[in-house]
């Protein structure tokens, strides 16, 4: 498939000469699928490391954090450029598990194109094709891999059979793989004359719209390799075609292809459009222009803590030229293109760019500049996040942001020690900066510091970072649901707060009737004093103590709502009435009432939508039906899939996140915003856990 485009380069020199010479290609996968095996493999292919995984300086460019070795998997986004026939190729391996899916959106984010691998002994099952629909929902040119060639129950035409009935029939093999061979058979050149190369010529023809060679072909005419080849890149840059090469890394056959494919068949940065532009007022600039010449528009696509220089922020430049010691701004505006709550406090400011260098694993090369269309690293940019845009200083500009996913399991947590409490709140805004798919709440109506993630794994990693990285240990709590509470009915209270010790004394008394308000109404205090039992400057005093009284709660400690109070009566004396005094009366007369007409409990309820493959939908419906929920219906979506809608009460969805997953086998995904407060059942009221006061 070579052509041999441009000029050959040093094999290990990573400074990119132009956006024609670079392919940022990021590995889509599903966990176990061969993802990083497959990069280090390219990477001693083209002698970018050797056997012990390091550069010919001895920079180890493969090693992985704590976390990934003792999870077992692929936990986060990492980036390792070789270079091959002259072009650099940045590979971006990202995670294959559901939980660590931001990262997945950060490779589809810094990348151009994408290789999707799986393994020739694996089923395409429904999170691959999950997978896929990511890749699907920003039109990600792709190829597909089979990978693990070598193993014993490798079944490579199963797979591609399997892979063209799950991602359409545009998925067809470049290359065959036989048995006791260490080369491929490549079906474009002609190597394999067969039913299967014309297909694949036809669909690479028709999926370019080269409707002069159909003609040409049709007509009989032999085609020449360069125009094939030519219009299979066109093919594959519009995402409507996706050619197949099997591969094994550890025998090395296919890899020399494969890269082949990435140089000759895969679009450069100057094929695919920027993200949408915009200046820091939100006014839209439409696109910029891959040119190193232009305006300096780059995204930082990952954010990492490192504990000797500091932050090291990973940019793809979409426009311009990054340098070292130059100033840049610094553009967050996470609330603009998503909701206000997003985790990400909005931010403007300017900075000075430190070292420059080409991420490489956990290392990085040091670079003398970064252009338009590659990627590289920045150290010590003290405010910049993931997802923020840098840009010149005279003209600031923000990117739209790439979409993340909601975070949906909630882990309440605790500094164990006065000392861990000092430290929490910095290390969890450092980890919100490198994570956007954490999110942080300190609950106002609980009291409680709320992790939100993605998974139980998610969680995990979270946990670890905070004491490996941070020197900070928590201790998980039960989460509290925001619970409300409401007088049962009509009733009357009276209030005595009257105590003598000397001096001036306490002395007030009122007298109030309650009564239940329709849901959402709020608060109503109503005075009907007559011929001033309680002097005018007292009557606030005794909604003050009632409205304290509400907050502080009447049965669990949780806030009253939807509430008339109407004082009719009162007393007080001209020496030791006074303001506090009438407080404590009005917050005394409201127990009394409360007592008397008893209180029931408020929980809230989401509105959840949970979308599964058909065959799943009876199961997950029983198992809603089993957490108190109200079913409102369901409706087929595309894809063989069920979206199905309910409201469901918050305290059945602690955990829905994991159980889901686990009762699905990943294939269900769901959302939720909250809806409304309904009156909880006696039997769930009584085991509500009290709301701690702080």
């Amino acid at each position: 498939m070579a052509d041999k485009r441009g000029e050959r380069r040093g094999e290990h020199d990573l400074a990119a000469t132009g956006p024609d010479q670079v392919r940022n290609v990021v590995l889509v996968g599903p966990s176990h699928s061969g993802k990083t095996s497959l990069v280090e493999a390219l990477l001693l292919h083209t002698g970018a490391i050797n056997r012990a995984g390091s550069t010919a300086d001895g920079t180890t460019v493969c090693d992985t954090e704590d976390a990934e070795r003792s999870h077992g998997r692929s936990i986060s986004l990492a980036v390792a450029p070789l270079v091959h026939r002259g072009v650099k190729v940045n590979l971006v391996d990202t995670p294959g598990y559901a939980d660590f899916v931001g990262d997945l959106r950060a490779g589809l984010r810094a990348a151009d194109c994408a290789l999707f691998v799986v393994a020739a002994n694996e089923e395409v099952d429904e999170g691959t094709r999950q997978l896929w629909r990511e890749c699907d929902q920003v039109a990600m040119p792709r190829a597909v891999v089979v990978s693990k060639l070598d193993h014993p129950r490798a079944d490579v035409d199963a797979v591609v059979a399997q892979a063209r009935e799950a991602f359409g029939g545009k998925v067809l093999p470049v290359y065959l793989a036989e048995p006791g061979r260490d080369a491929l058979n490549g079906l474009l050149s002609g190597d394999t004359d067969d039913p299967r190369r014309g297909e694949l010529i036809e669909a690479v023809i028709e999926e370019s719209e080269d409707e002069d060679l159909m003609e040409r072909y049709v007509g009989g005419e032999e085609i020449d390799l360069a125009v094939l080849v030519g219009d299979l890149e066109t093919a594959v840059a519009r995402a409507s075609f996706h050619p197949v090469v099997p591969v094994c890394a550890a025998t090395g056959v296919g890899l020399g292809e494969l890269l082949d494919l990435c140089v000759d068949g895969f679009p450069s940065p100057l094929e695919h459009a920027s993200p949408e532009v915009f200046t820091p007022a939100g006014a839209a600039v439409g696109e910029v222009a891959c040119d190193p010449g232009g305006p300096l528009v780059a995204e930082v696509v990952k954010t990492a803590g490192d504990p000797y220089v500091g932050r090291i922020s990973l940019v793809r430049v979409f426009s311009g030229t990054l340098e070292p010691d130059t100033a840049v701004h610094v553009s967050g505006h996470f609330s603009s293109f998503f909701s206000a709550d997003a985790g990400h406090e909005d931010h403007d400011e300017d900075e000075r760019i430190g070292a420059l260098g080409h991420p490489f694993g956990a290392a990085q090369v040091p670079a003398a500049r970064v252009l338009a269309g590659d990627l590289g690293t920045v150290a010590r940019l003290s405010r910049a996040e993931t997802g923020d845009t840098l840009s010149a200083v005279d003209k600031p500009l923000v990117l739209k942001p790439w979409s993340m996913p909601d975070p949906l399991l909630p882990v309440a947590i605790e500094a164990a020690t006065r000392s861990d409490e000092d430290k929490l709140s910095q290390a969890l805004a450092r980890l919100a900066a490198e994570d956007p798919s954490l999110r942080v709440e300190n609950n106002a109506d609980t009291g409680q510091l709320v992790l939100w993630t993605m998974g139980e794994s998610h969680a995990d990693v979270v946990l670890e970072r905070l004491a490996d990285r941070h020197g900070v240990t928590v201790e998980q709590r039960e989460l509290l649901v925001p619970l409300r509470e409401c007088v049962a009915g009509p009733a009357k209270g009276h209030g005595r707060h009257v105590k003598q010790s000397g001096g001036h004394g306490q002395y007030a008394i009122c007298d109030i009737e309650i009564e239940p308000l329709p849901e959402g109404s709020g608060f109503e205090f109503v005075d009907k004093v007559v011929g001033g039992a309680v002097p005018r400057s007292y009557i606030p005093s005794v909604e003050k103590g009632v409205r304290a009284q509400m907050e502080r709660g009447l049965r669990a400690g949780y806030p009253v709502v939807d509430l008339r109070v109407t004082l009719t009566d009162g007393k007080a004396h001209s020496v030791d009435s006074s303001d506090m005094a009438f407080q404590s009366a009005g917050a005394l007369a409201l127990r009394e009432a409360a007592d008397a007409s008893g209180v029931s409990m408020l929980e809230p309820y989401d509105d959840v939508t949970v979308l599964v493959p058909d065959d799943l939908v009876g199961p997950v419906m029983s198992d809603l039906s089993a957490r108190r929920a109200r079913l409102l219906g369901n409706e087929n979506v595309a894809g063989g899939r069920t979206l199905v809608r309910a409201h469901v009460p918050q305290r059945e969805l602690v955990r829905y996140a994991v159980d889901l997953r686990a009762a699905t086998r990943g294939a269900g995904t769901f959302t939720r915003t909250f809806a409304h407060y309904e009156p909880m059942p006696e039997e769930q009221a009584r085991q509500v856990t009290p709301r701690p006061h702080h």
